[in-house]
């Protein structure tokens, strides 16, 4: 049937009356109505929209209550009326969960900042405004904590509150008292204007407890006793309370540095600028607290603090807020359903655990509001009596108990299901391995179970491993990270027996253990997650590179954790807008931005290096990403650095017209996992001045590139391929590079300019580069001088790099090696482009031998065989590097015949071998 109030659309509803179906079911508002009978009025008009602050603040305006009496009694009937309203809507299937838990919140916000003005004036009456030291007026700062915080208040809920001022003083009437006396004074009569029992019953039962010190601590404090608090004795648990806080009258007579200034107090307190795993453990034990309180009180069919319930859920998405918030500030949302949603947007949770978590929490609290409405009683446990089963049953629009159990019950499982994910203790009995890394050295049982493991050399293993745990280092350390520590150490070493070099393996692993020995958290994150200890040890079993680059920035542990480290397919748009918003977080904190442009570089290298290791990459197009990257890395540092130089420009709203040039490995987008940056800057702007600031511009990408913070370094920069090199300028106009390289370049210089490019910056200055550099390089050259000129460049780098030995080769510098093909490529262009443009094109070596075949420069058969053995070459130089640092040097007798097909070519070049 369908019914309409006011004129108002009807609202839907089984039974004959959205009225009497919400007094079927609740009791409560049976007899609000039968002892109030204006609330029938009340909901004539009300009941079709959502109840909100306005109208809230209409009916408390309309009763102008005078005194303390008067004021209770308004904010009492400002409650029937809501609650009223809320149980009509509900039951009716019109107000969903958003629209309750918002509803309650407004009239938590409404009714306290109602009372705290009303108190506030009277107390200033009699004592004059509180004062801080400037003689300013303060105001108290009401801090709703938990579902109050997060706007996810419940129907029949408490309030928590925690109330600080701002700074001490006195107040400045006749009768003067302490701040700390008058806000005393103004916290209990809050709280009895809310929470003291009348006639017309209670706003909220007010909960004092997570103030500091609970019970036993000051009912309000100073923002300095309140941050000295934090720094001296804030406990573990006390962050998770503090993820919710939200300053209730924010914007209601407070001044925003108040905010701020608690703002800057408890955030460093509650989210850690480090990936915080240990939280893990700390909530793992507060949860088991919950549990055995739980199981002692005989409260598993309580549907929220019982296991799957609703606090399971919470604790998931506040774990993943306190090991992420500091570094991720999206993270410090409020509510859960928010949260939830944006650990499944990262991939911390996956999409159908968000789905299920969801559902299931949009469920139990919808349960819980069937069970408060009933008494209006703060209750969370299932009832046992059959009609009010199936009364809650019917409510939510199952047939009877039996089926809607069965949804609790799946609901339930799934909850428990993700929360032992997230929970599980990995690391319950003693591992098989302990005794190998808790015992003595000596015997012949600990070598002959290290060989049975595949290690080749226990005795140095087990010599190696009793100087770590007898080192000061290991001495030093606080208990709870060597108790870390020790857990870790065994499945180290089962993790390194199962790779192909287990010694290699567990030499690293062991120094990389050590490096972050006195780094909690990260000792955490692989005692909670075992998975990641494998993956370390593949790594590093894989690549010395590899473990030394973990070592240096031990944070990239938790990109193992990152499904998406193995995506081959990358968006790059979408990683640039990731970017963007990280940084968009810490606008104008330099020091925040470098480390987020590092810690992005390195996350994104990272997972290249773990899909190389793992065969996804060929070395061409491993160094087409890494270029891509570094093109990104080298835009985002030059708008940067540009935001905070532009207002020096007499068009500060102007792009600036400057590009930078990119030479040698990333110009010729041949980056390397470790290659460092040539950079040319270059710029096309006549206003006066201009020359100096971008200067200023350029100095200041190198050095936000190449400085070390505690996030590394981005790129190490090289600038001397710039016209004039050291003694030359900065940056440099456009037209003076073009007059330099036409009249005083080097011909290195234009064989340089054979593999640079446009990579950031404005794309006109860009293209006017790209005009000069095809200039130069298409200019008719005499090709004996030319071939004289190049074959002297090449002798002076083989006089200072070439190896000394005939056995070994060095796969760059030797004849018939990388630069051999390097050198022959440039001769070719700067020899033929005049007549053949098509050479001009930045196509990379591989391409341009094949091209030069084509045009009939170089006979096809050692332009294929000089192909192959470059692409082998740079193959073996990638797999060297990657273990054996900068210099790739192989058995000579290994690669003669990449070598003869080299040097058959450049025969056929030059006329020499």
């Amino acid at each position: 049937m369908n019914t309409t109030i006011n004129g108002h659309a009807a609202l839907p509803s089984a039974l004959d009356s959205p009225w009497q179906a919400a007094q079927n079911h609740s009791r409560y508002l049976r007899q609000l109505l039968a002892s109030r009978p204006e609330i029938a009025a009340w909901l004539d008009e009300h009941v079709v929209l959502p109840v909100g602050a306005r109208q809230m603040c209409d009916f408390l305006a309309q009763e102008a209550p005078g005194s303390e009496e008067s004021l209770k009694r308004a904010l009492r009937r400002l409650r029937q009326r809501v609650m009223a309203t809320l149980i009509v809507r509900d039951i009716a299937g019109v107000a969903p969960l958003s629209e309750v838990v918002e509803s309650m919140t407004q009239l938590a916000d409404v009714t306290t900042n109602f009372a705290l003005d009303f108190v506030h004036r009277q107390l200033s009456e009699l004592f004059g405004e509180p004062l801080d030291s400037r003689g300013q007026p303060q105001r108290l700062l009401v801090i709703g904590m938990g579902k109050l915080g997060g706007r996810e208040l419940n129907v029949s809920s408490d309030v928590d509150y925690i109330f600080v001022y701002p700074e001490e003083g006195q107040t400045s009437g006749r009768r003067r008292i302490d701040n700390y006396d008058f806000f005393l004074r103004l916290g209990k009569r809050l709280i009895g204007a809310l929470g003291e029992p009348t006639g017309d019953g209670q706003v909220f039962r007010v909960d004092m407890r997570l103030r500091p010190n609970g019970d036993s601590g000051a009912l309000v404090g100073s923002l300095g006793s309140l941050e000295n608090y934090f720094i001296t004795q804030g406990r573990e648990w006390e962050r998770y309370a503090w993820i919710k806080a939200r300053v209730m009258n924010e914007g209601v007579n407070l001044q925003p540095e108040w905010v701020d200034g608690l703002q800057e107090i408890c955030r460093p307190f509650v989210f850690r600028k480090y990936l915080d795993f240990g939280a893990i453990n700390a909530m793992r034990e507060l949860h088991a607290q919950i549990r055995r309180e739980v199981a002692r009180k005989d409260m598993a069919e309580h549907i929220k603090l019982g296991p799957g319930g609703i606090r399971e859920i919470e604790f998931i998405a506040q774990v993943f807020q306190l090991i992420r918030g500091g570094r991720e500030p999206a993270l410090q949302a409020r509510p859960t359903l928010q949260i939830l949603a944006l650990l499944a947007e990262r991939r911390l949770l996956p999409d159908d655990s968000e789905r299920e978590l969801a559902v299931a929490y949009e469920f139990l609290r919808r349960l819980e509001h069937r069970l408060q409405y009933v008494n209006d009683a703060q209750t969370h446990r299932l009832p046992t009596g059959d009609d009010e089963r199936l009364q809650i049953a019917r409510s939510l629009g199952f047939a009877d108990w039996s089926a809607l159990l069965t949804v609790l019950d799946t609901h339930r499982s799934a909850v428990g299901r993700h929360f032992e994910q997230v929970f599980s203790d990995p690391e319950e009995g003693r591992h098989p391995l302990a005794a190998l890394w808790d015992g003595p050295v000596g015997g012949d049982d600990p070598l002959e179970r290290l060989s049975t493991l595949g290690f080749r050399q226990p005795q140095a293993m087990l010599e190696r491993l009793q100087g770590f745990r007898q080192s000061s280092r290991y001495l030093q350390l606080p208990a709870s990270n060597r108790e870390r520590l020790d857990a870790l150490g065994p499945r180290l070493i089962d993790a390194a027996a199962a790779t192909p070099m287990p010694d290699a393996t567990w030499q690293r692993g062991l120094d990389f253990l050590a490096t972050i020995s006195r780094r909690g958290a990260y000792l955490a994150l692989l005692q909670q997650y075992p998975q990641v200890l494998m993956k370390l040890a593949e790594l590093i079993g894989s690549s010395s590179w590899a473990a030394d680059y973990l070592t240096r920035h031990p944070i990239l542990l938790d990109e193992l954790l990152d499904s998406r480290i193995f995506d081959v397919a990358i968006d790059w748009q979408d990683f640039q807008k990731g970017l963007q918003a990280r940084l968009a977080q810490h606008r104008d904190d330099t020091e925040r931005e470098m480390d987020i442009l590092r810690e992005t570089h390195h996350a994104q290298v990272f997972h290249f290096l773990a899909q190389d290791m793992a065969g996804m990459h060929s070395v061409e197009h491993l160094a087409d990403r890494l270029s891509e990257l570094a093109d990104i890395m080298v835009q985002t540092t030059m708008d940067l650095c540009w935001q905070k130089l532009r207002q020096r420009h007499p068009h500060p709203e102007r792009s600036p017209c400057f590009a930078v040039i990119a030479y040698g490995k990333l110009g010729g987008k041949e980056l390397g996992f470790a290659s460092d940056l040539d950079l040319v800057y270059l710029h096309d702007d006549p206003e006066p001045g201009a020359g100096e600031l971008y200067a200023r511009l350029g100095q200041r990408m190198s050095t936000w590139m190449s400085t070390q913070t505690s996030a590394g370094t981005l790129f190490e920069v090289d600038l001397r391929l710039r016209p004039n090199g050291d003694a030359g300028m900065l940056v440099c106009p456009i037209q003076a590079f073009r007059d330099y390289q036409l009249q005083h370049a080097w011909v290195w210089e234009h064989q340089a300019l054979t593999r640079a490019r446009f990579c950031a910056g404005d794309p006109a200055v860009g293209e006017q580069f790209e005009a000069i550099r095809v200039e130069i390089l298409r200019r008719p050259r005499d090709l004996n001088r030319l071939r004289e000129e190049v074959l002297s460049m090449r002798k002076r780098m083989l006089d200072q790099h070439a190896s000394r030995s005939e056995e070994d080769f060095d796969i760059k510098h030797d004849r018939g090696g990388l630069i051999d093909v390097e050198f022959i490529v440039q001769y070719l262009i700067l020899g033929h482009a005049h007549a053949h443009p098509r050479l001009c094109g930045n196509l990379g070596n591989l391409a341009l031998l094949g091209m030069a075949a084509e045009l009939g420069l170089i006979p096809g058969d050692l332009a294929a065989g000089t192909r192959s053995a470059y692409r082998d070459f740079r193959r073996m130089q990638h797999a060297l590097r990657l273990n054996a640092g900068r210099r790739a040097r192989v058995e000579r007798a290994s690669v003669a015949r990449r070598i003869d097909a080299v040097r058959a070519l450049w025969q056929a070049v030059f006329g020499i071998s």
